[in-house]
């Protein structure tokens, strides 16, 4: 029987169902559910403030959590800077020696220069040789037997965080306070690094209900109502009962109103104290639109159901007529009609599943042009790689053989106590066997370095002392995993051209380093520079020129491979100057080598 009826319901146009369901639901179960619901609002409406006070502390706390967290990030670097610790420490015989020292040390300037959500950085340190300059304080007697002082001086290695008034401008401002060890000496400084307020209101201001951030002093720090910045949850009428309270929700008195009050405790990590996110909204408030809502539904659910017959009728002709259209679109693009737009009005459901379809319709186009593109694009990156590896390959007369006769050699060497001969004979085999393998698409770059290695120290094997380099290579990236014959190319122009110094010698400098999910790559010579003319000649050759046949593997084939391989934002950048010789960088994003 229930299979029949499914079966029978199946076979209804949706029109007459929909006429059979209102017809279906009586007057009474209508008014009881209407009448249930409508009282039901007036919880719902007070748990979902509550809910919604919630959801908004927590934004407040992570968004808050977020620009301290700055401060807290530069109070690391500078708690490990062996500069800023020499500059504090270090006795001056003059001032002009203080101004010196002050003008190379640029790091505090530089954070608030970059950072916005901190608004002074200042280190308190006994230095009777020092000057006052904003940055480098001798703290007076008042600030040493301040207790936000006193209590940096307790804890060792532990971040504070107290709202207290900045000499500049007597102004109160939320600041990070730590005391550092100053190196090389047992004399110790206090770090101060200000919070922006002006980000803290900022974050405030977005909220509906009242918001505060406060301290473990109870000082309101920032708030979205001006006049209660700068006070106390004493000054304001809060109950008492609560002032020490965490996280949670509360009921409890505020400004003489009956008030809900949510709690959410903020505690960085490494802090010896924490701030508290404190919402709260007037009970009265939340529940006298409920009320109103209440009698208005009354009225409208007898209106509704008097008039919800007629239109039943109307809007099931409707529906039904609009289904049927997309209907006939989605039969068009099965047969293969990708050029069909579906244009229904509106903005329901219906509308909006004629607008996804229609961008469904368009996403299958351009997939399918992207995946032309990309099979283009992979095309053209595997005849680069091939492009190396023939180059490799014919620049050696057939390798395998070579690289079999240069072991020999090297044996012999070693046999006759020629180590360097060995040593360097060993270094060109591995150099061949790398070649070899460079028709992979991805290599470690221990492995890029191992080649490069092999090829400057071949290099420095026949110029001797006029060749010297250095490698400097961040921990962080060694997992790295990267095209081949990246570096290596870069590394033979640095000391093509870094030989053009000739009194001096060529010296070839790698860097690579860690920075925003990217490795950096620089590599730099200090040979005869390119004049500007040259250098932007060279810049236009990489972006328009084709490499000719026969040259070595040159800047044009990294170029090409580092924008086949990570996108066109990705590629060489060349940076030089007559007579103070040539940088080249490139990023590549961490893949880590598997």
């Amino acid at each position: 029987m229930f299979h029949w009826f499914v079966k029978l319901m199946n076979d209804i146009k949706i029109r007459n169902k929909l006429l059979l369901a209102f017809l279906g639901v009586t007057l009474l179960p209508v008014l009881l559910v209407g009448g249930y619901l409508t009282f039901e609002m007036r919880t719902m409406a007070f748990d979902n403030a509550l809910e919604q006070a919630s959801i908004n502390v927590d934004r407040v706390r992570k968004r808050t959590e977020e620009v301290i967290g700055v401060s807290q990030d530069i109070s690391y670097r500078l708690n490990n800077d062996t500069r800023l610790k020499r500059l504090a420490i270090r006795k001056y015989e003059s001032i002009y020696e203080v101004v010196k020292a002050y003008q190379e040390y640029t790091d505090v300037r530089e954070y608030l220069r970059l950072y916005t959500e901190i608004s002074n950085i200042r280190l308190y340190t006994d230095n009777s040789s020092l000057l006052n300059n904003w940055e480098l304080i001798n703290p007076s007697p008042a600030i040493k037997e301040s207790e936000w002082y006193q209590r940096a001086q307790r804890y060792e290695g532990m971040i504070g965080w107290e709202y207290i008034e900045d000499e500049r401008d007597h102004n109160k401002y939320l600041s990070l306070v730590r005391k550092i060890e100053l190196e090389g000496s047992s004399k110790t400084g206090v770090l101060v690094i200000n919070v922006n307020s002006n980000k803290l209101t900022s974050i405030l201001n977005q909220e509906s209900f009242d918001t505060m951030i406060v301290d473990d002093q109870n000082n309101i720090i920032a708030s979205n109502r001006k006049e209660r910045e700068g006070k106390t949850l004493a000054d304001i009428s809060f109950d008492t009962k609560l002032l020490g309270q965490g996280s949670g929700s509360y009921e409890a008195v505020v400004d003489g109103e009956p008030s809900q009050i949510v709690i959410d405790e903020l505690s960085p990590q490494s802090s010896r104290n924490a701030l508290r996110v404190i919402s709260v909204f007037s009970i009265d408030s939340i529940v006298k639109e409920p009320n109103r809502i209440i009698r208005l539904a009354l009225s409208v659910i007898t209106i509704s159901v008097v008039l919800a017959f007629l239109l039943i009728f109307s809007f099931s002709s409707l529906f039904s007529r609009r289904l049927l259209h997309l209907s006939k679109h989605i039969n068009r693009v099965g047969t293969g009609d990708f050029d069909t737009a579906l244009q229904i009005d509106g903005k329901d459901e219906i509308a909006l599943l004629a607008r996804q379809f229609n961008s469904m319709v368009r996403s299958i186009h351009d997939l399918m042009l992207e995946v032309q593109v990309s099979n283009e694009q992979n095309s053209l990156l595997q005849q680069k790689q091939n492009d190396i590896r023939f180059k490799m390959l014919a620049s050696q007369i057939n390798p395998h053989f070579l690289f079999n006769a240069l072991e020999s050699i090297r044996m012999e060497a070693h046999m006759k106590n020629q180590q360097e001969i060995a040593r360097v004979v060993r270094l060109l085999g591995q150099m061949m066997r790398s070649s070899l393998e460079v028709g992979r698409s991805k290599v470690t770059l221990k492995q890029e370095l191992d080649m490069v290695r092999c090829y400057l120290e071949i290099q420095q094997f026949r110029y001797e002392e006029r060749l010297k380099y250095h490698f400097i290579v961040d921990p962080a990236v060694e997992s790295l995993s990267m095209p081949p014959l990246i570096i290596q190319p870069l590394v033979e122009n640095a000391v093509i051209h870094g030989l053009d110094n000739t009194l001096e010698g060529a010296v070839v400098t790698v860097v690579i380093r860690y920075e925003q999910d990217h490795a950096l790559f620089t590599i730099t010579d200090n040979g005869a520079g390119i004049t500007q003319d040259r250098l932007e000649q060279i810049r236009i050759t990489l972006e328009t020129q084709e490499e000719q046949e026969g040259a070595r593997i040159g800047l044009r084939n990294v170029h090409d491979r580092l924008k086949l391989s990570y996108g066109e934002k990705y590629g060489l950048t060349i940076e030089s100057h007559p007579n103070e010789g040539t940088r080249i960088s490139f990023r590549i994003p961490m893949e880590v080598s598997k």
